[in-house]
């Protein structure tokens, strides 16, 4: 896919990872529907974006909301007329432990509401966008490219089952979504990241990042460029399809 002139929409785009794509795709000549809750991030990130010489509108819209996602969708079929890539990017974390104890007594355990919250973003919120993707897409006859973002913790991580089934969810989805789409001339191809140095991340103890960075074969948390660009190459190569690409420094040999 050649991207310059092509409509790309990604959700979570108003900080960390999304706010990287965003700025990768514009210098690459991409107009962007960028979706979000932050609406202050949302409006920085457009006009650092409108600054590289192409359309960027913002929406907003909870992924995990299925009336949120459809209208986004239509709003930017009917602004662009066009819609060639999207990137399933939003996520939350709450983390816990499945059962927390202390000399045989429970003293807590991850609630139904933390386990709700991280599936209806990370997992229903990927399934909705995907899905109304596929539609317009199909109905515009583009042969375009669905990029969700897994992660490493697909694998399994302490203290989020929730986080780890989602994403472990993702992955799966990716490949179903390949197989059945491919004949539509539709792609869909999925990222796992390791440690990043997003906002969040980068807010932690430094002794805390450098415990983090020493189990990371590369000794250095990955930068969000490094996936802006992993996005990039999936548009570019019209032959990587139903593929998770892990980029985690090394992190999962």
């Amino acid at each position: 896919m050649e991207l310059r002139g092509t409509t790309i929409l990604i959700t979570g785009a108003g900080r960390g990872l999304g706010a990287a794509m965003a700025r990768g795709l514009a210098r690459r000549g991409a107009n962007l529907a960028l979706v979000d809750l932050d609406d202050a991030g949302l409006a920085a990130v457009r006009a650092e974006c409108n600054k590289l010489g192409i359309e960027a509108e913002t929406y907003r819209a909870n992924v995990a909301v299925e009336a949120d996602v459809v209208a986004a969708f239509g709003r930017v079929v009917a602004r662009f007329g066009r819609l060639d890539g999207v990137i399933a990017n939003a996520g939350i974390l709450r983390d816990g432990l499945l059962v927390k104890a202390k000399d045989r007594e429970i003293v807590g355990k991850l609630s139904l509401e933390q386990w709700q919250a991280v599936i209806d973003v990370n997992l229903t919120g990927v399934f909705l966008c995907g899905r109304e993707a596929a539609e317009h897409m199909i109905r515009l006859g583009t042969r375009g490219c669905i990029i969700n973002i897994s992660s490493l913790s697909r694998a399994g991580n302490f203290g989020q089952s929730n986080y780890s089934a989602a994403k472990a969810g993702v992955a799966a989805l990716t490949v179903v979504w390949a197989k059945e789409l491919a004949r539509h001339g539709i792609r869909v191809n999925a990222i796992a990241p390791g440690f990043i140095k997003t906002e969040m991340v980068a807010s932690m103890k430094p002794e805390i990042l450098e415990k983090m960075a020493a189990g990371i074969p590369a000794q250095r948390l990955g930068e969000p460029g490094e996936i802006a660009a992993t996005v990039e190459f999936i548009f570019g190569n019209d032959y990587i399809n139903g593929r998770v690409i892990e980029v985690d420094g090394g992190q999962r040999l």
